[in-house]
């Protein structure tokens, strides 16, 4: 393969698939926002921090120059925070004539707006024709980047996903194709909050009934969201709903996971997100999760549980919130 790819993005995610490409024998380009680092990386070809047991070969650069990041591939991955997709989209505009595919591996919501990030990216880029396509599933970094096998989602165009598939999708991680943009993307970041709700049942010793209770009526309500916002409702109960819900709430190495451990030990949101340089997605989707809930007239109760943990309430009256809610048929939407 002579593929060329661009990953903007230097996180577990951004490197995981750089790496994975790679062993493609695609040659890839890295964009690090900082400089320090870049220049770390290239020399000591490993990163100080993130999946230390990688060592990047010879097929993987690295640059702080966004232009030659963007000038170097029409094969473009953005895995950057949600928070961070709007500003990334708006430097890369000048260049998008160069892209052919860009890719969203992130999994957020933008807080204000609540967009997608591919609707994100089609703000940024009004009228240029890149084809935009998304990568979600249960792809926790650290697996796939010691060769565990996994699965995931490439939602797009057949011919986004034919191409990019040959280049992410060889060795360890099976890509399976999917139409339903919306669905892929909704599931890849609601599962977030349902990861934290299960972190803080996990912690407060719920048991195993409550763990299973939050993920499958989560499922539920996070898949009567999406579909509101016109999502399909068998895309919440594949590779991208289900499964990443399955992975990210009983993986220790989920940072949402633990991120509701560490809620449930009593620490403040700012304290547990001021401790470590991971980016804890679920955050800010709860909040958008909930406010679009409202707009939509949808209850979302765990959801809105969840916030309330956020906000200072107990974790016992939480529950008791939810256990006294009015009964419901199960199937009910």
């Amino acid at each position: 393969m002579n593929e060329r790819l661009t990953i903007f993005g230097s996180g577990n995610w951004g490197l995981a698939l750089a790496d994975q490409a790679s062993r493609s024998m695609a040659q890839v380009m890295v964009y690090v926002r900082r400089r320090e680092l870049q220049q770390f990386l290239t020399t000591r070809r490993q990163h100080p921090d993130y999946l230390r047991h990688l060592t990047f070969s010879s097929q993987v650069s690295f640059t702080n120059d966004l232009e030659e990041a963007a000038r170097f591939s029409p094969y473009w991955v953005l895995a950057v925070p949600s928070q961070h997709m709007r500003d990334i989209g708006q430097r890369l505009e000048p260049w998008t004539p160069v892209a052919r595919y860009a890719v969203s591996a992130a999994k957020g919501l933008e807080v204000g707006t609540d967009r997608r990030m591919t609707e994100v990216l089609r703000e940024c880029w009004h009228g240029a024709k890149v084809e935009l396509g998304v990568l979600s599933g249960p792809n926790l970094a650290g697996e796939i980047s010691q060769g565990q096998p996994a699965a995931s989602v490439l939602a797009g165009s057949p011919a986004l996903f034919k191409s990019m598939a040959n280049i992410l999708g060889q060795g360890n991680l099976r890509l399976y194709g999917q139409r339903d943009i919306v669905g892929v993307e909704l599931g890849g970041a609601f599962k977030n909050i349902l990861a934290i709700a299960v972190g803080i049942a996990v912690e407060s010793g719920l048991g195993d009934n409550a763990q299973a209770a939050i993920m499958t009526r989560g499922l539920h309500e996070m898949g009567r969201l999406a579909v509101r916002m016109g999502a399909r409702w068998e895309t919440l109960a594949g590779l991208s709903g289900l499964g990443d819900v399955v992975a990210t709430s009983n993986s220790p190495s989920s940072r949402n996971r633990w991120f509701g451990q560490e809620l449930a030990k009593g620490r403040s949101v700012d304290a547990i997100l001021g401790s470590t340089p991971m980016v804890v997605e679920g955050v800010p989707t709860a909040y958008a999760a909930r406010d679009l809930g409202q707009k939509f007239g949808l209850p979302v109760p765990i959801t809105t549980e969840v916030v309330e943990i956020f906000n200072g309430k107990s974790v016992k009256l939480a529950v008791e919130a939810l256990m006294s809610r009015q009964r419901v048929e199960e199937s009910d939407r």
